[in-house]
């Protein structure tokens, strides 16, 4: 299976990208290809709602910035796990970019599953996030949600958290 990994967290060694990496290792082990771009150090301007993407010229955006080497990431792979630290109870603005951008390709036919990682410093601040990801991601693309991992406060950067992340991604079948 393909794996694209989407980190739009801006710390290259913070809670979210520990998750990301724990997760690549497993689901590489268990012999998938996995491609993990880190959206917050690329250039992503958000969608400007123009429509040239639907009536002009049919999946492809106006905009040329670093989503057009995200696209075919995107529409050639089988699973998309989407890790995020949580700021003010929702995905990072650089991982949300990525999102409503992904508008320009409609619904990703090749994807058949996604799963979410989120960071924060505390346990109650995922409910909107997890909202989101359910109704813009999971139903609106049809896809399979093989779950959501969070960890806080003292679970960020811990073994625990590396070896669940782990385990999930050497358990993915496909």
């Amino acid at each position: 299976m393909k794996i694209l990994i989407l980190n739009g967290s801006p710390h290259l060694k913070g809670p979210t990208s520990d998750m990301a990496m724990a997760f690549m290792k497993g689901a590489e082990e268990a012999g998938h290809t996995v491609t993990n771009i880190n959206v917050a150090h690329k250039h992503i301007r958000g969608c400007m709602a123009c429509e040239y993407c639907r009536e002009k010229e049919k999946g492809v955006c106006v905009q040329k910035d670093d989503m057009q080497e995200i696209y075919p990431q995107i529409l050639s792979s089988d699973m998309i796990v989407f890790a995020s630290p949580i700021y003010y109870f929702t995905l990072s603005a650089q991982l949300q970019a990525v999102i409503h951008r992904t508008y320009a390709i409609d619904i990703p036919a090749n994807v058949k599953k996604t799963a979410l990682i989120m960071s924060s410093g505390s346990a109650y601040v995922y409910g909107p996030a997890i909202s989101q990801y359910y109704q813009s991601i999971v139903e609106y693309w049809g896809v399979e949600n093989a779950g959501i991992f969070t960890a806080n406060d003292k679970m960020n950067m811990s073994q625990e958290k590396r070896d669940e992340l782990y385990r999930f991604g050497k358990s993915l079948q496909g």
